[in-house]
């Protein structure tokens, strides 16, 4: 890769003007478009600097093998070993050849064990989504989480009191109409219409963190972690043996940093599970202020209690006439269409549950999102 004395912004400009030479029509406000985007990325990550510049500089399907031709020689340094290349990570590196080989390139036979392994791995990622946490290598999961940042969960909209204009409608705003009238001293102008508002319900997710969710909870933690910064408000609890409150301490946009802040303010990791006692206190403390009020809840939990049945019974109930709608995400369902609870918890909650999903790979978790918008 040449030197670049301007920075950044000129070894980005140097990129597209490298694909313009190998016949990709990408323009100057391509360009300037490349530039913005990972301004508010991160261009130490190949992957972000992939995938941005593929999103903004490539319009054609057909360009795509070109694209990852020039992004290989140009910042992997693969066609020209004389040049210096990109002083980035080898864990980035890694995870660009992941992303390049998930297009269909084939892996060089420069590239090391670990890079081929992860390619492989990127190229087969629909078998991956559908591959349990719990069965998977720390590899797997490092790009299963990678996919996770991609997921964006949208609650679904309710209407407020207030009203907004609007085109057409039933509700005439008599205000508006007389306004525009008087403002311009014209003959009577078309009525004006006005409806609510909308606004996005507020998504509440309670994680389960004992030692019978210790296959599963870090990666929920991590979705937790992406849907704090993808949705418009989104509460985050964790419980064992009692209850903890983490959304400020997942506030950090770098996962292993909100992370680390949550695992320093909860006691009770892998320990002991009393869902009901937690519930109580979640319905205490913050349910009965409002926080709970026509939100969208989302318990993640195997249903393994130590508590007291009844707790837990009188917990669910009083959480099913507080929230919207009430979804559980037990790992134990897995796939199988026809589960049926089989632990106390689970058949005392089961009655108070809207929409029962699995929530142990990636595939449950997207089907979760693909839900959410819709949920009636």
């Amino acid at each position: 890769m040449p030197d670049h004395p301007g920075g950044l912004t000129a070894l980005l400009v140097g990129f597209a003007r490298e694909l313009r030479a190998a016949g990709i029509s990408a323009g100057t406000g391509d360009a300037l478009t490349y530039v913005e985007a990972l301004a508010t990325l991160n261009p130490a990550n190949l992957l972000d600097l992939y995938w941005a510049g593929r999103a903004t500089l490539v319009r054609r399907r057909e360009d795509i093998p070109v694209y990852d031709r020039v992004f290989r020689a140009y910042f992997l340094a693969e066609e020209s070993p004389a040049d210096a290349p990109l002083q980035l990570s080898p864990q980035a590196k890694s995870e660009a050849a992941a992303v390049l080989a998930m297009t269909g390139t084939e892996p060089g036979p420069e590239e090391d064990t670990q890079e081929q392994r992860l390619g492989l791995m990127a190229s087969n990622v629909q078998a991956l989504k559908h591959r349990s946490f719990a069965a998977c290598t720390p590899e797997e999961l490092a790009a299963l989480r990678h996919i996770m940042r991609t997921i964006r969960l949208t609650p679904p909209s309710r209407r407020t009191r207030r009203m907004r204009p609007a085109p057409t409608g039933t509700v005439p705003d008599i205000r508006r109409t007389i306004r525009n009238e008087t403002r311009f001293l014209a003959p009577p102008s078309p009525l004006e219409f006005r409806r609510r508002k909308t606004k996005l319900r507020p998504l509440i997710l309670i994680l389960d963190i004992s030692g019978s969710m210790a296959d599963y909870s870090r990666t929920l933690l991590q979705f937790a972690h992406s849907a704090r910064h993808a949705a418009a408000k989104v509460e985050v609890f964790v419980f064992g043996t009692r209850l903890t409150r983490i959304t400020r301490q997942l506030r950090s946009r770098r996962v292993d940093v909100a992370l680390r802040d949550a695992g320093r303010d909860v006691r009770d990791w892998e320990g002991g599970t009393r869902i009901g006692e937690s519930l109580a206190t979640f319905l205490r403390r913050w349910g009965r202020g409002g926080l709970c009020r026509g939100s969208v809840v989302v318990i993640c939990s195997d249903g393994l209690d130590r508590g007291d049945p009844e707790l837990l019974a009188a917990g669910m109930e009083k959480l099913a006439r507080l929230a919207y709608r009430v979804v559980w995400l037990n790992p134990h369902k897995g796939d199988n269409r026809d589960f049926v609870p089989s632990t106390v918890g689970m058949m005392v909650a089961a009655p108070h549950v809207d929409l029962l999903l699995s929530g142990h790979d990636l595939a449950s978790l997207e089907d979760l999102a693909a839900r959410l918008p819709a949920l009636r």
